[in-house]
């Protein structure tokens, strides 16, 4: 079972910038498939990004495409999302997650939260206008 761990959350204005990270440990890191998440309050989990398990190939939802990147660092078991040009309705808790069971051939298909077997405890995105 892989323990995972989220950092960087803040508050932050309008057009800025933060950079989450997300450690992983209690399981090779490099054999899953990394997604990002957020949740509004009350809402379902919403998809931000997934990456694979190289770090070669990345998939982003169309909301944050072009200013959201994701990354991996597979020696430091951490997957990172830099987040730039900040909007208010990026605010948020954000999740990393690992899916560990499923094995789909595109990158793309990693969009469902129920893809993804286990959850870091999320990391409160303010972003004031």
């Amino acid at each position: 079972q892989v323990q995972l761990v989220e950092s960087g959350g803040g508050l932050v204005q309008a057009g800025g910038s933060l950079r989450l990270s997300c450690a992983a440990s209690g399981r090779t890191f490099s054999r899953d498939v990394m997604g990002w998440f957020r949740q509004y309050p009350g809402k379902e989990r919403e998809f931000v990004a997934a990456i694979s398990r190289s770090g070669g190939s990345t998939y982003y939802a169309d909301s944050v495409k072009g200013r959201f990147t994701i990354s991996r660092d597979n020696a430091k078991n951490t997957v990172y999302l830099q987040m730039n040009s900040l909007k208010p309705e990026d605010t948020a808790v954000y999740c990393c997650a690992a899916a560990i069971r499923s094995d789909f051939a595109n990158l793309s298909a990693y969009k469902s939260a129920d893809d993804y077997d286990q959850w870091g405890q999320g990391t409160q995105v303010t972003v004031s206008s």
